[in-house]
């Protein structure tokens, strides 16, 4: 399989280290097989495993640096791109400047593995407040209940929000919703 082209977009001098803190391996050294897939809820490794084939746009089992970059993206890792290049690097094994799935999968996962669960809690508030409002309306559940094609009433609703209210403003704040997700 001849990957033409591709490699000339990455005139580079890659970092001796691993972009990942704490791995102090430099290229070159043998990698310790990680358990990532084993740590992976299932949904996890679908989402991975999504990822990558939506973006790997040719088709070839690989990934290059923009559909990487993308596909990083797409997963919640919004990443600089130093450190998506060292990535490529570090784990391209054949000279190409490409990533398999298989390495991808190592790397992505290792990176949920080691998310801070308060962070993602906070980005998922962001998720539901639309309009940036710091709180979670009627109208911010009732457009999310509606693209989950979840049929609820405006009652229904206004119940969720009160169970959860501690303030009394009709709305979820973001500290409301971190209790709501660690209790």
């Amino acid at each position: 399989m001849a990957f033409s082209g591709r490699k000339s977009t990455l005139d580079y001098q890659p970092q001796t280290t691993s972009p990942f803190p704490g791995n102090k391996r430099t290229p070159g050294q043998q990698q310790q097989q990680p358990t990532v897939k084993q740590e992976l809820l299932d949904e996890q490794r679908i989402e991975i495993r999504e990822a990558f084939s939506i973006f790997d746009m040719n088709g070839d089992g690989y990934l290059d640096y923009h559909e990487c970059k993308v596909a990083f993206r797409a997963l919640g890792f919004d990443l600089p791109k130093r450190q998506v290049l060292d990535i490529i690097t570090e784990y391209d094994t054949d000279d190409t400047n490409l990533i398999n799935y298989d390495n991808f999968f190592k790397v992505v996962g290792q990176m949920i593995l080691e998310r801070d669960p308060l962070d993602e809690i906070k980005r998922a508030f962001k998720l539901f407040d639309e309009d940036n409002t710091g709180k979670i309306s009627l109208r911010n559940l009732r457009k999310i209940a509606k693209d989950l094609g979840e049929n609820l009433t405006d009652e229904e609703l206004r119940a969720m929000i009160e169970e959860f209210d501690l303030d009394e403003d009709g709305e979820i704040n973001e500290q409301e919703f971190i209790k709501i997700c660690t209790e």
